[in-house]
């Protein structure tokens, strides 16, 4: 049970140091330009992946299956991910 804590706070901790480098980027740089709402979804994104992939590691035990689901988890978070940024498919999610 203590692993497990172990790498719910891994995971937790992983979120907020990769928050911290657009926050620290924007201290140098006037091209990295997020907002309150940018940090608040980028953290909702990576966080929400982050307790997938713990959710399948806890519950499926074979390991090929695990490694195809965090994929797909992890194909998914880069499309959304490309989508906000860049918006390539064009949907109003991207407020295009």
């Amino acid at each position: 049970m203590i692993t497990q804590n172990k790498r719910l706070f891994g995971i937790v901790l992983t979120v907020v140091g990769l928050l911290l480098i657009p926050l620290i980027a924007m201290q140098f740089t006037s091209e990295v330009d997020w907002d309150l709402g940018d940090f608040v979804i980028m953290g909702i994104l990576l966080l929400g992946t982050g307790l997938m992939a713990e959710l399948v590691i806890r519950k499926v035990k074979n390991t090929e299956s695990r490694l195809v689901i965090i994929g797909l988890i992890l194909l998914v978070l880069f499309l959304i991910w490309a989508e906000l940024a860049v918006g390539i498919f064009g949907t109003p999610f991207a407020g295009s």
